[in-house]
């Protein structure tokens, strides 16, 4: 016999009492009336569930629909899901392959050709299963049979992403019969995914969720097609490599194949700087590219690429002096707040643009000028004697969140600058249905280093990145087209380098707050990787900047 017991909703702020045995989307039935829209997933003790998840003993529970939370994560996985069923029923046999976000969408490519005809044809089949309100079943079955039946499907990255995790048990989703896995919940059923669109682009489609600020409509696609190719340089040499994601990442670790594969990522990474290296001693030739401006989000590792880019202009014989715009912050107490109340440093108007574009003038025009610095301990700009005079033949090298934007040099002349765009834009797949976010990448970057070096706690770094995504989304992405180049600052091995170190650091993150669910979702998402000792990582790495031993000075 089922017993009652209490739950404490969140989003009502009181006790409940339910069925043992009662499953999350049954009870949020009984609170319909009470929701602010209908949950696609909840938060139970602190850990993101799906809707079929049963309730036996009190919990505290926090429904979340598709705009909070995790919501949009467990719309866009359940999207991936539909499109994979629509081309096992259209085009029996393809490989789908969903490779990364861009152009506010997810590019996915099917190994054959993919026409317009093809998208359209594709989208009808997905609408149809949305009409149809097909459920997500969710299975949890001994790994050796998932892996039998993974084979079946011809699914083999997801065999090797198994054989070399060595789960004993299982969980996935089947859907008219097609089973497929992801590293978290699914909606209940295809009706809830009513709002989406797919569309060609390049050689592949464009897979687009609802929009962010109107859910009712699909999300319009933006051209980014620098970004598009610097995403396919990398997946051109994961080919190369023979690596595409984590399952053959972790064979060839298993193999003693890491160092190889260290080896060649960070020469790929010293190739690219070298280039664009030329490509500003070229402009310099020809009178322009006197200051050069890296730009790019937190923990994209613009530090040491404007670090690295120095050595490279001194070969290509140039003598690279840096600024850092962080010295250029107002005092505190004239920086700008979030929408929370926060200092928001990720605001243009956090810097004395004045200030800093009068200082950029007197050095161009030959003066010498003294640089301020920033104390982040008393919140104030200094001053001390530390000069700075462009000879001949010397490049000024600014590094900063902002550098892209043009309010930010707007008095300095278009061909005095050159500009560079840095982001971790991750190439790997966990497998062919699931990629790697590269804003996990960054965050997990974030929460070692901001843990070893800034005596921040995971949890607090956690609870702050919302706020500097949203920094970015509006002071950052909008501007990354204006880059003359881009340099994509992921490695195909970090996170292999990165568990152990983060996964210790987000085991302090306590069960009783908000964050844990977060922490909880990053540690699982690590457990895909095997780990890689840091001693086989250079001391130039750009990894190096996060988990220490570097050569640079920071």
């Amino acid at each position: 016999m089922s017993r009652t017991i209490k739950i404490y909703c969140v989003n009502t702020s009181e006790y409940v009492d339910v069925e043992g045995g009662a499953t999350l989307a049954e009870i949020a039935a009984t609170l319909s009336d009470r929701l602010p829209a209908p949950p696609v997933c909840a938060r139970v003790n602190n850990k993101t569930e799906p809707l079929d998840f049963a309730v036996y003993q009190p919990k505290m529970v926090e429904f979340q629909d598709a705009t909070a939370g995790s919501g949009p994560r467990v719309c866009v996985r359940s999207l991936c899901m539909m499109l994979y069923r629509a081309v096992c029923a259209l085009m029996p046999g393809a490989k789908l392959r969903i490779e990364h976000s861009i152009a506010k969408g997810y590019f996915c490519k099917l190994d054959r050709p993919c026409n317009e005809a093809d998208a359209l044809a594709l989208k009808a089949e997905m609408k149809r299963l949305a009409d149809a309100d097909i459920p997500f079943e969710r299975k949890q079955m001994l790994t050796a049979d998932v892996i039998e039946i993974f084979r079946s499907q011809g699914l083999d990255d997801k065999v090797k992403l198994l054989t070399t995790t060595h789960p004993l048990y299982t969980t996935f989703y089947t859907i008219d019969g097609i089973a497929d896995s992801y590293y978290g919940a699914l909606v209940p059923s295809t009706g809830y995914l009513k709002v989406f669109d797919l569309l060609p682009y390049h050689d592949g489609l464009l897979l687009l969720g609802p929009d962010a600020d109107n859910h009712a409509v699909p999300a319009t696609p933006i051209v980014q097609e620098k970004m598009f190719g610097a995403f396919t340089a990398y997946l051109d040499f994961n080919r190369i490599i023979g690596v595409h994601d984590v399952g053959q990442l972790n064979e060839q670790v298993e193999r003693r194949r890491a160092a190889d594969i260290i080896n060649v990522a960070e020469a790929l990474h010293e190739k690219s700087i070298a280039r664009i290296s030329e490509d500003i001693a070229a402009r310099y030739a020809e009178g322009g590219a006197r200051i050069v401006l890296i730009a790019g989000p937190s923990s994209s590792g613009k530090t040491t690429t404007t670090k690295r880019l120095a050595i490279q202009l001194m070969t290509n014989l140039l003598k690279p002096q840096l600024i850092s715009l962080d010295d250029y912050f107002v005092d505190r107490v004239r920086t700008p707040r979030d929408a929370d109340g926060d200092y928001d440093y990720e605001s243009l108007y956090a810097l004395d643009l004045e200030q800093f574009n009068a200082d950029l003038n007197a050095i161009l025009a030959g003066k010498e000028v003294e640089l301020p610095s920033y104390s982040f301990e008393l919140g104030k700009r200094q001053y001390k004697g530390n000069r700075i005079r462009l000879e001949e033949g010397s490049v000024l090298l600014i590094e900063g969140i902002h550098g892209l934007n043009p309010e930010l040099t707007a008095h300095i002349p278009e061909k005095a600058k050159y500009r560079v765009y840095v982001s971790a834009l991750t190439t790997l797949s966990i497998d062919d249905h699931n990629w790697v976010p590269t804003t996990d990448n960054r965050l997990l970057r974030r929460i070692v280093r901001d843990y070893k070096y800034r005596g921040t706690s995971a949890a607090d770094t956690i609870r702050r990145w919302p706020s500097v995504r949203r920094g970015e989304e509006k002071w950052i992405f909008p501007y990354q087209e204006n880059a003359d180049a881009m340099f994509n600052s992921s490695l195909i091995f970090e996170l292999g380098v990165m568990k152990d170190y983060a996964d210790e650091i987000l085991r302090t993150v306590p069960n009783d707050v908000p964050e844990y669910a977060e922490a909880y979702r990053l540690r699982k998402f690590l457990s895909y990787f095997m780990p890689i000792g840091m001693h086989l990582i250079p001391s130039t790495s750009l990894l190096r900047e996060f988990l220490g031993g570097s050569s640079f000075k920071y």
